[in-house]
């Protein structure tokens, strides 16, 4: 299975340009009420800005001309209001657009999140947890501006450019070309910046997603590192980190900051050709002073606009990685779900069968991890998987669980299918306790109940007696209520493993899964534990998988599993009579 380290850039799909940007602003149709009523906004602080010019030509051609003072100051009031009024609007078309593209994150945020929830654990398995949250978080936070601006300023940008140069056209056509003629020039700078600045923020977004992960590992390994006193190791992998980092975004910006002196050349040079052409062409007795004012006055309006779109096109750049990131892993598609028409888990008797099943990781299909393993647990029965370091013991439960599919074969509880029934309807007939004793911030009360949501406070603390986890918790200072950290630094191994035990209990599944579930408990502790172990297993279908094969003696059936197959099955006297694998295992264990 190809695993992706946290100092790896990632492999990325290539989603054209076009593709993101209509994919992103699709979000915004959601809104339509609200941007129907920023663009009736837009379109009369548009048309303000728009007659001002219009307004100064009127005031020095006719009013300053004919010494129209009253004419002047009528004029002038005007303008006052509407400029007012532009202010309103303006902030109001801004508040509006603040609170969609706000709204819009939250909302690809949440399909984010809840489309990872789902994928499989091989997606998990392959990549630092650090580079799923730089996705979630940093990526998503960047396209705020992105979707803000893309109304609030492109919009508005687009048409004032448009009807300011239709305006000029129509005044007078020779000057609106002496200022339009540097366009395409801006036109080809823009592109061979953009292009170039592109790829230098999606290697910038690797970089940032690489730092991300290697913190959010050394953090979670802090106690390994203090350990063997590998801080100053870690420090200069950090430090090479952030450099790879820097650099990264150093290239970026250098090219991305030529946005602005391209525009600002192009817009010098069509000022200097619009006075050019203006007084040494046509003449300045041919084009009235108001006139001339009027075109500078528009020339600005047409220009400034195009360097507000110069800085949103580089915004773009700098962030359509991150859409390009984000959905890339709203494209990966869940390997594990319901397949149409899945029914319900039904008539569930606790049967487990394997009829024949392969598995392989998909990446890797050569290297099958199960070949053709047969067997049936009957109802209530307890089935025991013994054998070395990944010959395929995890790999059984998971099937079962369907955290995998299986390649070949089927594998069937209460004799259906697992592929044919919802994931909902067969993981809440199972019980699954691993040798990763996870827990999550907050009471402990909160860590027992996550094994039913619906559990009650009686049924909780009984769950806890019965693994024998009561005694320490009310020994605690706050007994259930006491808060604990994610790593539940203030308890033992063998007391968050406890926990986690009485959180599988409280489930009450139909069938447990015991994955090296004793592993962290002390000898003295596991005894306690085994008491509880055997009241769970009366009536359910269990599978254990356990190193220590002292803790499944009493198990109806031993399944010796080895490079995939199922080698040796039968209850431990039996086993040990036959004096093969399991005989062997035993001995060298105890030996």
């Amino acid at each position: 299975m190809a695993v992706n380290a946290s100092r790896m850039d990632e492999e990325q799909a290539g989603i054209s340009k076009k593709e993101t940007l209509l994919r992103l602003f699709r979000y915004l149709l959601s809104y339509k009420k609200k941007l129907v009523l920023v663009l009736v906004i837009m379109a009369g602080t548009i048309s303000v800005s728009l007659i001002t010019p219009l307004l100064m030509e009127v005031a020095v051609n006719r009013y300053v001309a004919e010494g129209d003072i009253e004419g002047l100051l009528k004029l002038g009031g005007g303008a006052i209001l509407l400029f007012f009024l532009f202010l309103a609007g303006t902030k109001a078309r801004m508040g509006i657009m603040a609170s969609v593209s706000n709204q819009v994150l939250v909302t690809i945020r949440e399909e984010l999140y809840e489309h990872i929830q789902t994928l499989s654990f091989h997606f998990f398995d392959s990549r630092p947890t650090g580079k799923i949250l730089a996705r979630i978080i940093g990526d998503v936070n960047s396209l705020k501006d992105v979707l803000s601006d893309s109304v609030t300023q492109l919009i508005p940008d687009l048409t004032t450019i448009l009807c300011v140069a239709v305006i000029m056209v129509v005044k007078n056509y020779r000057l609106a070309m002496a200022a339009l003629l540097t366009v395409p020039l801006l036109a080809l700078g823009m592109f061979l910046i953009e292009t170039n600045a592109h790829k230098r923020w999606q290697i910038y977004r690797k970089k940032t997603s690489n730092l991300n992960a290697y913190v959010h590992e050394d953090l979670s390994g802090i106690r390994v590192i203090q350990s063997f006193g590998a801080e100053e190791e870690t420090r200069q992998a950090f430090y090479e980190l952030t450099d790879a980092h820097r650099k990264a975004f150093v290239d970026a910006v250098i090219v991305a900051d030529g946005f602005g002196p391209v525009v600002e050349i192009t817009w010098g040079l069509g000022g200097f050709l619009l006075y050019l052409i203006g007084i040494r062409v046509i003449g300045v007795g041919a084009v009235g002073v108001g006139t001339f004012m009027a075109f500078s006055t528009y020339i600005a309006m047409f220009w400034s606009p195009i360097r507000n779109l110069a800085n949103f096109y580089n915004k773009l750049t700098t962030n359509l990685s991150a859409a390009e990131r984000i959905f890339d892993i709203l494209d990966t598609k869940a390997e594990i779900q319901n397949r149409a028409g899945a029914k319900e888990l039904s008539c569930l008797d606790g049967r487990v069968e394997f009829s024949h099943v392969s598995f392989a990781y998909s990446d890797a299909p050569e290297q099958r991890i199960l070949k053709d393993v047969s067997f049936t647990a009957k109802p209530g029965e307890t089935i025991a998987l013994v054998g070395p370091t990944g010959a395929g013991k995890t790999t059984i439960v998971n099937l079962i669980s369907r955290f995998y599919e299986a390649g070949e074969g089927q594998v069937l509880v209460g004799g259906q299918d697992v592929a044919e029934v919802t994931l909902e309807s067969l993981r809440s007939q199972l019980g699954i306790m691993t040798q990763d004793n996870f827990l999550f911030s907050g009471t402990i009360r909160d860590n027992i109940r996550y094994g039913r949501l619906d559990a009650t406070d009686k049924e909780v603390e009984e769950a806890a007696r019965a693994v024998n986890a009561h005694d320490f918790i009310m020994k605690l200072e706050k007994g259930y209520d006491t808060e604990i950290s994610e790593r539940g630094s203030r308890l033992s191994i063998g007391q968050r493993q406890l926990l986690a035990f009485a959180r599988t209990m409280v489930a009450r599944p139909r069938i447990l899964i015991l994955d090296e579930a004793t592993s962290s408990i002390d000898t003295h502790t596991e005894i306690l534990v085994q008491k509880g172990i055997e009241a769970l297993l009366k009536g359910r279908t269990s599978f254990i998988i356990a190193h220590r094969l002292s803790t499944i003696r009493k198990a109806d059936r031993i399944f010796v599993i080895d490079q995939g197959q199922i080698l040796e099955e039968g209850d431990h006297k039996a086993l040990m009579e036959r004096k093969g694998a399991y005989y062997h295992l035993y001995q060298s264990q105890f030996l």
